[in-house]
């Protein structure tokens, strides 16, 4: 019997690649597997994904000196940090199961981008201490593909001038805003299905695969994947969705929230080099944050398979 939701088999059977899921769906486990402890002990970041006080879908970033991710039991996660003062996801995680209330469901994808490597999990949060202990429901291992390779180092405090933590809102892009959202090479997806579980995903491509169509509506290609369709199965049952945008070089975030739906018209997909579906995003709200993260990245070494962006 398959694991995947009503969604996720619609996506998939409509796509014809149900036989390629039932496949994959092996990759899809309750456990973190011992290769897989190691490598979150060495990452410095974890992008969270998840629903704010009024139901809105975000996505954002936790960051730690390498150990803040550890592994205390095979179904468990600790996470040792929590969210700024002025992230979109603080109030939810800040307070996840504490005063008697229930935990929260969350999505995360653990990624290092120097070596294309990625885990993907979700699961029940609730705060412990300074940090979060998450009970996994979920972990998928997924291939390295439209990964751009970027080497990491953590600015020491005072290091940084000119940049103070600052949170800008909005309810539209900025034209500074659409420069960059068009200038990415990667963000981060949230997306939650019609009971709430969540999940958050990479997108990747070379810069240019994020049009602006306006300042309210973006879209993207999907590219071909693992054919599980696990964000765009959410979406088929439920819009709501967050962005998160890196900025690699200043370590500030754009976030975005709205909602998304795949576009499937044959003539629309064949103007787009590499797509076999498209996503649009509808923005109802978006929040930058400046000097949101200690990290700094190198310049990307874009990957191999990235298809063309259309001029």
């Amino acid at each position: 019997m398959s694991g995947y939701h009503q969604g996720e088999i619609a996506v998939q059977e409509r796509a014809g690649l149900a036989r390629r899921a039932a496949s994959a769906q092996r990759a899809i486990r309750s456990d973190i597997p011992e290769v897989a402890v190691d490598f979150l002990a060495q990452q410095p970041f974890l992008v969270v994904g998840g629903a704010d006080e009024r139901g809105r879908i975000w996505a954002t970033q936790l960051t730690g000196e390498p150990g803040f991710l550890s592994v205390p039991a095979p179904d468990t996660l600790a996470i040792g940090a929590l969210p700024l003062p002025g992230d979109p996801l603080a109030g939810l995680l800040s307070g996840a199961g504490t005063g008697g209330s229930a935990p929260v469901r969350i999505g995360m994808i653990g990624i290092e981008p120097a070596t294309r490597r990625r885990m993907r999990m979700n699961g029940r949060a609730v705060r412990d201490g300074d940090g979060l202990r998450v009970d996994l429901d979920e972990t998928i291992a997924n291939c390295p593909k439209y990964i751009q390779v970027r080497e990491a180092h953590r600015i020491a405090p005072g290091e940084e001038t000119g940049s103070l933590h600052t949170v800008t809102d909005g309810d539209a892009l900025s034209p500074a805003q659409q420069q960059a959202v068009q200038a990415a090479d990667t963000f981060f997806v949230a997306t939650a299905s019609d009971r709430g579980d969540a999940d958050a995903s990479h997108r990747g491509g070379n810069p240019g695969f994020v049009q602006v169509l306006t300042p309210r509506l973006l879209r993207w290609p999907d590219y071909a994947g693992n054919g599980m369709f696990l964000t765009l199965g959410n979406l088929e049952l439920n819009p709501a969705a967050g962005l998160f945008v890196p900025d690699w070089e200043t370590g500030s975030s754009l976030h975005l929230t709205g909602s998304a739906r795949t576009v499937w018209d044959a003539d629309e997909v064949a103007r787009v080099p590499g797509a076999e579906r498209l996503v649009e995003f509808e923005v109802t709200a978006v929040r930058e944050i400046a000097a949101a993260s200690p990290l700094r990245w190198s310049e990307p070494d874009f990957h191999r398979f990235n298809p063309p962006v259309a001029d």
